[in-house]
C-alpha cells in the first residue's frame, strides 16, 4: 500500500489558489483511476484505489497548510508505513510555472506544508514539486501563492493535471524520471519570444541587444557631426596623401 497526499488548505475561498495545486493534483488522480468517494479520516479527506495493481490511499489534510504532518502522519502510523511509500504533492515558488520535479528527501525550502511532514515523518518521502513560479520579489510571494491560478495559466495547468493523473504509474513504479519526461511532453511549453522579452526588460540598457539589422555602436556614430572635406588646396592635398586618395 502506498499514500499519495495532496497539501492545501480547506474552504472554497481557498480552492482556486496556487497554494492548492497538491489538492487539485488528488483530486485528478480521484477522477482518473476511480477512487472511492472521498470521507473524513486522519484529520483529512481519504480515498481508497488501485493504480497498476497497487492500492492507494489518497489523502487530503484538512488541518490547514502548516499542520499538514498531523494529518499524513496519522494515516501512516495507523497502516504502518514507512516514508518511502509517501509521495506528497505541492506547489514550489522555485519552479516554473507548469515545471515538475521529482524527488526523495531534501529540505523544506521554506514550504509550511513540508516543514510540517519532517517533523512528523522525517525527510525521506518522495516530493512531486509543482511549480508556480516565483513573482520576482520577496514582497509579492505572500500574495502570489495565496492568489488564484489566472485564467491564462488554464493553458498548462489543465493538461498537466490530466498528465498527473495519466501518469500516476510512474511513481507506484518508483520511475520518477518517466513520471518527469511524461509530464513535460504533455505540457505547453512557455513562448519563448515572450521569454526572451521579459528577459529584455530586465537588462541594463547598455546590455540589452540592439534592434534587428542595427547595432547601438552604429546608432552612437550616426549622431556624429560629419566632417567636411575640401576638394581642392593644400588641405585636400594632404589628406589625399594620409587616405590614400580614398574618399572619407
Amino acid at each position: 500500500m502506498l499514500i499519495f497526499a495532496g497539501l492545501g488548505n480547506p474552504g472554497a475561498q481557498y480552492a482556486k489558489n496556487r497554494h492548492n495545486v497538491g489538492f487539485m493534483a488528488a483530486d485528478a488522480i480521484h477522477r482518473r483511476h476511480n477512487f472511492s468517494p472521498w470521507s473524513k479520516k486522519f484529520r483529512g479527506l481519504v480515498a481508497d484505489g488501485t493504480i497498476d495493481g497497487e492500492k492507494i490511499l489518497l489523502i487530503k489534510p484538512q488541518t490547514f497548510m502548516n499542520l499538514s504532518g498531523q494529518s499524513v502522519g496519522e494515516a501512516m502510523r495507523f497502516y504502518k508505513l514507512a516514508p518511502a511509500d509517501l509521495s506528497v504533492f505541492y506547489d514550489e515558488l522555485d519552479l516554473v510555472a507548469g515545471k515538475v520535479r521529482v524527488k526523495t528527501g531534501g529540505s523544506a525550502g521554506g514550504h509550511n506544508g513540508i516543514r510540517s511532514l519532517d517533523q512528523h515523518l522525517g525527510r525521506d518521502y518522495r516530493r512531486v514539486r509543482v511549480g508556480i513560479g516565483h513573482p520576482g520579489v520577496k514582497e509579492l510571494v505572500h500574495g502570489h501563492v495565496l492568489g488564484d491560478f489566472a485564467k491564462a495559466d488554464a493553458a498548462w495547468l489543465e493538461p498537466l493535471l490530466e498528465a498527473v493523473a495519466d501518469n500516476a504509474g510512474y511513481l507506484v513504479k518508483g520511475d520518477e524520471n518517466g513520471f518527469m519526461n511524461r509530464l513535460s511532453l504533455a505540457v505547453p511549453t512557455v513562448d519563448p519570444a515572450a521569454k526572451a522579452s521579459a528577459r529584455s526588460q530586465s537588462l541594463p540598457a547598455d546590455d540589452k541587444p540592439a534592434a534587428k539589422g542595427r547595432s547601438h555602436i552604429r546608432q552612437a556614430r550616426s549622431q556624429q557631426p560629419a566632417v567636411q572635406v575640401p576638394e581642392t588646396g593644400p588641405m585636400a592635398a594632404m589628406l589625399k596623401k594620409l587616405f590614400g586618395g580614398k574618399g572619407s
